[in-house]
């Protein structure tokens, strides 16, 4: 009976996997994501653990075609992946025998410096040996380690300017992609966050859905994105453009002296509406400096090596999300990652993000697989705009495929790449689920909220038990 469940295990697994290059694989996920068999089959506790401390990781099979077997030996092969042991860690590639108790894995080291660690376990039944699994965790200095990486895409369009689906629609959409937060940003208009919120009003949610809005102010071709303000900037000229006209004009005579080529009228006007969403409590972001428009890069060489000079915005959006045949005919991202290296070795100091800019998101290439991780002590838009200030997101794409690349300070960008691979797969699937029960929520599915409210905080839990230490028995 038990060899027939594990046969009937299996073809199941291979109906919704593939054998690809003699290694089995799993669908993978919209975001281009696919988790891992040893994630698929097995708990990790934690995968996060503070560095330079003694840790115990404990690994538990979760299916019976992995059950540790009481007729074999097992041992644990442990490389620390960045640095090697100079302070009390273990040396790389030490090998520790260890036996299952209650069915599970304990082991327990001083996990050294900032980094990422390999537990390669290899089972031997008579003298038949079998690799287990590759399990990673990573310690985080103690800054990093009270921070948690949060998804989110800060820069999209609705019906309620030149993009296709309606703000319920595309907010549900994203929860379903693995997003934390979004924010709503038609052009010149503030709305549409609020709109989606109030689809949800009275549902149990864990998506957070903040006010944004993309600022096109008068005679300025610069595309500012407000992220989190309390208010739009729009309606400060929509009416009656001569207050902004005034205060511009004063700003071209008090702002310092700028290079020859650089349009003074253009300067000030970016830099009232930075001042403007400040004002309200929001994020400035320059967008897509290199998109190409009228056949010609949307903002000015001259213009822009200003706003460098200055550090005139609050961050860069660094990655934006586009279409393949537009990707061939001009690597917006390629120009503004060069850019934002040559500046960062300049020694300046440039916050990023990573947005899809999406304006129809079901024939979208980029909505989801373009988008930021911040690290934040909480999802409250104030701690995630003062975490992209101080540094602490990054910029990530999968434009084509499935390889996934983040950019920004090398520090986050290392440990993002082994979220991007250890726990932000199972995390988005779990979101599938409500973003789903979000768009029949929003389709006018009567059960639909009831069943959002039994799956409300189990992404918060399982980040905890990522984080949290393993309790003793």
């Amino acid at each position: 009976m038990k060899r027939f469940i594990t046969l009937v295990s299996v073809i199941m697994l291979l109906l919704v996997c593939s054998v690809h290059a003699g290694q089995l694989t799993c669908p993978r996920l919209p975001s281009g994501s696919m988790i891992k068999l040893e994630n698929r089959f097995f708990d990790v506790w934690p995968k996060i653990v503070p560095a330079d401390q003694e840790s115990t990781v404990e690994i538990v099979p979760l299916f019976e075609h992995v059950q540790f077997q009481e007729n074999c030996t097992y041992e644990l092969t442990y490389t620390p992946m960045m640095k090697l042991s100079q302070d009390g860690g273990l040396a790389a590639g030490t090998k520790v025998a260890v036996v299952p108790e209650n069915g599970r894995v304990r082991f327990t080291a001083y996990f050294e410096s900032e980094q990422e660690h390999s537990l390669i376990i290899v089972q031997t039944c008579d003298t038949r040996k079998k690799t287990l699994g590759d399990f990673h965790i990573y310690s985080l200095n103690e800054d990093l380690y009270k921070m948690r990486p949060y998804k989110g895409d800060i820069h999209m369009h609705t019906n309620y300017s030149d993009g296709v689906e309606s703000p319920a629609y595309m907010t549900s959409a994203g929860r379903r992609l693995g997003f934390h937060f979004m924010a709503l940003t038609d052009h010149r208009f503030i709305g549409s966050s609020a709109i989606a919120r109030k689809a949800y009003d009275g549902v149990a949610l864990d998506l957070r859905i903040y006010d944004g809005e993309e600022v096109h102010s008068p005679d300025n071709p610069v595309h500012i994105v407000n992220f989190g303000g309390d208010s739009g900037i729009t309606e400060l000229y929509k009416a009656d453009d001569s207050t902004y006209r005034k205060e511009v004009a004063e700003l071209m005579e008090s702002l310092p002296p700028t290079p020859e080529g650089v349009n003074r009228f253009h300067y000030a006007a970016c830099n009232w509406v930075v001042e403007r969403i400040r004002e309200r409590k929001g994020l400035a972001m320059l967008a897509h400096p290199y998109w190409v428009t009228g056949n010609r890069n949307n903002v000015d060489e001259a213009l822009l090596n200003q706003f460098f000079e200055d550090n005139t915005f609050d961050c860069l959006e660094l990655i934006s999300g586009d279409h393949r045949e537009w990707i061939a005919k001009n690597d917006i991202n390629g120009l503004q990652i060069a850019r934002y290296e040559e500046e960062r070795a300049k020694g300046r100091r440039i916050p990023v993000c990573g947005i899809s800019d999406t304006h129809g998101l079901e024939t979208s290439e980029a909505f989801g697989r373009y988008y930021t991780v911040c690290f934040s002590p909480s999802l409250e838009v104030a701690d995630l705009i003062a975490s992209v200030r101080d540094m602490r997101s990054v910029a990530v794409e999968t434009p084509v495929g499935d390889i996934q690349r983040a950019y920004g300070p090398y520090r986050l960008v290392r440990y993002t790449h082994f979220l991007l691979r250890e726990i932000l797969p199972q995390h988005d699937e779990m979101c599938f689920e409500e973003g789903r029960l979000m768009i029949r929520h929003a389709a006018g599915d009567g059960d639909a909220a009831a069943r959002l409210a039994l799956l409300q905080g189990q992404t918060a839990a399982f980040y905890d038990r990522c984080w949290a230490p393993v309790s003793a028995e």
